[in-house]
């Protein structure tokens, strides 16, 4: 697969995560406020455009990941995903735990 082919399929996988978020908010418009703790990356995210793959929910941005690795041929299973995203998922875990210090310090 050359540069241009592995771009297009990265272009397509934008455009289809996207519309996945879009459909969830015109379905549920809560879904855009409705927040919960990403499995994969550790962030706070929206609930729209998030998906659950064998019992574990991420966020519209590691399905981004996601489907681009699973298209690319990068991953195999969603479970290569969390091991690659393993140190993003500790640092928003010690953002948070540095926010909750300051924030029960004031």
């Amino acid at each position: 697969m050359d540069k241009q082919e592995e771009l297009k399929i990265i272009e397509d996988m934008q455009a289809v995560v996207m519309q996945m978020k879009l459909d969830d908010i015109e379905e549920n418009p809560d879904s855009e406020f409705d927040m919960f703790e990403c499995q994969c990356c550790g962030g706070e995210k929206p609930l729209a455009g998030s998906v659950v793959y064998d019992g574990i929910r991420i966020c519209n941005d590691c399905v981004l990941l996601a489907e681009t690795g699973f298209a690319l041929g990068k991953i195999k299973s969603i479970n290569d995903l969390m091991q690659n995203m393993e140190d993003r998922k500790l640092e928003e875990q010690c953002k948070f735990i540095k926010q909750d210090e300051i924030e029960h310090n004031n």
